[in-house]
């Protein structure tokens, strides 16, 4: 196998860095972990025997080096497998083996199987036998699957290094019944198949491929576990929902956009909310560009193409002014203006106060006469005080008339007595004396009840021709003849 350019192998010599370095070509840095703590002596507790050992497509597994072979960083290694043996390069050793173990959550049981040995040329010669099978395999296993007509996609093809068995990855959106596939694949190469579906990510990761940033995919490089990408994530960073800009190379939403969310959120909380224009004497401000991290604002009057930014601490001062209906004179900090809108409103405040007081004052206080101490009823006759008491310009009484007779009345009242006058008050008293009246025993009759004539004459000439209802002649008790 021909090593790069850049690692200490030379041609026809075994793949890997010998740990010098990594390369960014082929398998020599897929997936691969950087040991750090390679040139330092850690002490170890026990002997940790677990090596981790890279296969095609960047997948990664456990085996345990009984032998206690002595391994380094790129080193091709024939390892057991259920199937029979596979060889597979070194990707990590010593104490970070426990480490990734225990993120991967795999247990450190008698399931782990062994490392046979270092792999030789002839054993690497072979395996490069049946690689070179797999591009063949897939096209003609394309062809297949188009024959039976199945809703499934062929991504990749790897076979093993004993050339026994060929693992075939296929992406598909639903399930797919292959029971039939598998049995013209395996008629068709003579081998054993077996078919293992993978995500959309995964087959992106397995064909690697370089990104918008210009570097290599992160699901082919470093990338393991696969987390949610949600729509929200760009939202909060405020980048453009454009499909074409937001998906990757699989189809899906990029990755790199969960990197960076959690700084966006904790910046995202000094940013004030936006929901309306802001009002100014130049016209209403709409949002148009937010900076999270510089914490500026762009705003435009009137949907014009030229935009002002302002900092978000005045974009909340001019908020909390115009929920008090005050309507700041421009964008920029003026604080002139804003103090004279301030003065203007607290003046209008002051004088609504003072109004409202006003008028609980004179409500509440009042003259021994039950008049307000405000402004005195026009109804009511004006005394002079230096006029002497027998001249009679003391103000009358509201509930006591001036006058005990008929005579000092106007001729008006006399002509129209109402009930509130004393000949009224009299024919009152007359009636409610007549119903004291003693009530006669048995069927005695004590004659028609005598009547006023001049009390019956006023009686017809109450103000709306008014009269009181008959009088009826009471009965004895026992229920006579009324």
């Amino acid at each position: 196998m021909a090593g790069c350019s850049t690692c200490s192998t030379s041609s026809g010599g075994n793949g890997g860095c010998q740990s010098n370095g990594t390369c960014g070509t082929s398998d020599c840095n897929k997936m691969n972990t950087f040991d750090w703590l390679s040139h330092m002596g850690i002490p170890q507790v026990d002997n940790f025997d677990l090596v981790e050992v890279k296969f095609k497509g960047g997948r990664k597994e456990y085996f345990r080096n009984v032998d206690y072979l002595p391994l380094n960083t790129g080193d091709p290694v024939v390892v057991d497998v259920p199937s029979g043996h596979h060889i597979g390069y070194v990707s990590l050793q010593g104490e970070l083996v426990r480490l990734q173990m225990q993120k991967r959550k795999v247990r450190d049981d008698d399931n782990i199987t062994r490392i046979y040995r270092v792999a030789n040329q002839k054993d690497m010669e072979k395996w490069e036998e049946a690689r070179n099978r797999e591009i063949p395999t897939l096209y003609r296993c394309r062809q297949i699957v188009e024959e039976y007509k199945l809703q499934m996609k062929m991504s990749d093809v790897e076979y093993q290094a004993d050339n026994s068995k060929a693992t075939f990855y296929y992406s598909a959106e639903d399930r797919v019944d292959f029971r039939e596939l598998i049995k013209s694949l395996a008629g068709e190469f003579k081998i054993r198949v077996e078919m293992r579906q993978i995500s959309l990510r995964q087959e992106a990761g397995r064909l690697g491929g370089v990104g918008v940033c210009g570097r290599e995919l992160c699901c082919s490089t470093w990338l393991v576990d696969f987390k949610n990408v949600t729509t929200a994530a760009a939202r909060y960073q405020n980048l453009s929902l454009n499909p074409g800009k937001l998906s990757g190379q699989c189809g899906r939403l990029k990755c790199c956009l969960n990197y960076e969310l959690d700084t966006y959120m904790d910046a995202i909380k000094d940013i004030p909310q936006v929901e309306k224009s802001l009002l100014t004497e130049s016209g209403p401000a709409k949002l148009q560009k937010t900076d999270i991290f510089r914490k500026l604002m762009w705003f435009s009057y009137n949907s014009d193409n030229d935009w002002h930014s302002i900092s978000c601490e005045r974009v909340k001062e001019i908020q909390a002014l115009n929920e008090r209906g005050i309507k700041v004179f421009n964008l920029q900090v003026d604080s002139s203006s804003d103090v004279v809108d301030l003065a203007a409103q607290s003046t209008r405040e002051l004088e609504l106060l003072d109004k409202k007081f006003t008028k609980k004052k004179k409500k509440k206080s009042r003259n021994k006469t039950g008049q307000p101490t405000g402004e005195i009823s026009k109804s009511i006759p004006q005394v002079n005080p230096t006029a002497p008491k027998s001249q009679g310009n003391q103000p009358p009484k509201r509930r006591n008339p001036p006058g005990n007779s008929l005579a000092e009345k106007p001729q008006e009242i006399q002509n129209n007595p109402r009930p509130e006058s004393r000949e009224g008050n009299e024919v009152r008293k007359k009636k409610n004396k007549n119903r004291n009246r003693p009530k006669p025993i048995g069927n005695q009759d004590l004659g028609p009840k005598p009547q006023n004539q001049a009390g019956k004459q006023n009686e017809n000439k109450q103000d709306g021709n008014r009269k009181f209802p008959p009088r009826r002649n009471q009965g004895p008790n026992n229920g006579g003849n009324e």
